[in-house]
C-alpha cells in the first residue's frame, strides 16, 4: 500500500515538472521567435508609413526605384527616366540604403 502512495506522489510531481517544462519552452519560443518577428513587422509598417518622395526603395519582386508620389494605398516608383510603376505599399520591403554596396 505504501508503494502505491509513493507512485501517486511521483506521478503528481511529474505532472508539475511537465507543466513547468512546457511553460519554459513557450517562454523561450516567444523570446526567440515570436517577439523578434513582431518587432520586425512593426518596423516595416513604420517604414512604409514614413515613405516620402525621393526615397530609394526595393519591392518584393526585386524592383529598385525612387518614390515619386505617395498615396494612401499605393506609391508611384520611378524605375527609369519617364518610367513609373504604381506599386501597393505592402509590396515595399526596404530602403536601398540598408543594402551594402556589392562589387
Amino acid at each position: 500500500m505504501n508503494f502505491n502512495v509513493f507512485l501517486a506522489e511521483a506521478a503528481q510531481t511529474g505532472n508539475w515538472s511537465f507543466l513547468i517544462m512546457m511553460g519554459l519552452i513557450f517562454v523561450v519560443m516567444y523570446f526567440f521567435m515570436i517577439r523578434p518577428q513582431q518587432k520586425k513587422q512593426k518596423e516595416l509598417a513604420r517604414f512604409r508609413s514614413s515613405l516620402a518622395k525621393g526615397d530609394k526603395v526595393v519591392t518584393l519582386g526585386g524592383i529598385y526605384g525612387v518614390v515619386s508620389e505617395v498615396k494612401d494605398q499605393y506609391i508611384l516608383v520611378e524605375v527609369d527616366s519617364n518610367v513609373k510603376l504604381r506599386i501597393d505599399k505592402s509590396a515595399i520591403v526596404k530602403d536601398i540604403t540598408d543594402i551594402p554596396a556589392g562589387k
